[in-house]
């Protein structure tokens, strides 16, 4: 069975610098993982690309 390789994540860019409440993001064929940069042993939870751009459209239009 081929290996599956491993997410590389990268801080969103709206995580602040000032506090601790950050996301890493990472694109995996098909879908966005999302984590907590404090916590990335705790694992990642991962969302299908168009249901990612919609929650990112919702945020940056205010309607959630």
């Amino acid at each position: 069975m081929p290996e599956t390789p491993r997410p590389v994540f990268r801080k969103s860019s709206y995580s602040g610098s000032i506090t601790q409440n950050c996301v890493e993001v990472a694109a995996v064929p098909g879908f966005t993982a999302v984590r907590d940069s404090a916590h990335p042993e705790l694992g990642h939870l991962t969302f299908p690309v168009a249901e990612w751009r919609a929650f990112l459209t919702g945020l940056k239009t205010g309607s959630l």
